[in-house]
């Protein structure tokens, strides 16, 4: 029986990239199924992939809520979801094609060569980032240089958002002690299986600035990950009992 894979879409007001986004994961060959946690989209998402659900029935799923809940929810909700459901591979991806959905078979491979996580990393070869404004990627750059030195996480991309776990990962980290909600939750969940003593493997990608849509990005997003990452390195990191 082959593996089953799941790409978790977190989405909020993403009408301009939704079907191209789902309908470039399913012509990849290996039988990618999606996840899309829409959060009570006004422009209409949830109702574009409620249409291509009647194409797409058994391999696009979706989840929605009441309302802006944040990033770290989002995934935790659908990592609860893919881990019930049986899957054994469970990506993270954006809707807006700033993660190129090609990519997913290298981070397949990345992450069942450690059973752990493989991260689609912009900064393990050089900086890998198109369309960035200088601040932001030199805000980026440098905030992944501070978790490392502040964690001692030997991880180039700290912040990255594009990702695959393995279902033992997942299974081991008490998902329900995650502190962080926004940009910090991406370092947070790092952190977690590195401390566990997952692997973690960095696989070059080159980062694509959105085209369509606009950023969710803010500034409390970031004090969030700042005073997060202080915290998580005096924190005790447990299994899931």
């Amino acid at each position: 029986m082959s593996d089953r894979k799941i790409v978790i879409i977190p989405t909020y007001n993403e009408k301009e990239n939704i079907e191209r986004i789902i309908r470039k994961v399913f012509s990849l060959d290996g039988g990618y199924e999606i996840l899309i946690i829409d959060d009570g989209s006004p422009d209409g998402t949830a109702a574009i992939v409620k249409s291509l659900q009647k194409e797409f029935p058994d391999r696009l799923n979706i989840i929605e809520r009441a309302g802006k809940l944040g990033l770290g929810t989002a995934y935790i909700t659908g990592f609860k979801w893919a881990l019930s459901q049986g899957y054994d591979y469970i990506f993270e991806m954006d809707a807006d094609f700033s993660h190129d959905p090609d990519d997913l078979p290298r981070l397949l491979e990345a992450c069942k060569d450690g059973e752990g996580v493989a991260i689609g990393s912009r900064y393990c070869d050089g900086i890998s980032v198109v369309n960035w404004p200088i601040g932001r990627i030199i805000m980026s750059y440098y905030a992944s240089v501070y978790v490392r030195t502040v964690l001692r996480m030997k991880v180039f991309d700290c912040t990255a958002g594009y990702k695959c776990y393995s279902r033992r990962v997942l299974e081991t980290i008490d998902l329900d002690n995650v502190k962080m909600k926004g940009y910090g939750f991406q370092i947070e969940m790092k952190y977690t299986a590195w401390k566990l003593g997952f692997p973690i493997r960095e696989v070059p990608v080159i980062f694509v600035n959105r085209k369509a849509g606009s950023s969710k990005m803010s500034g409390s997003i970031f004090g969030e990950a700042f005073w997060g990452v202080i915290k998580l390195r005096f924190r005790k990191i447990n299994k899931k009992s």
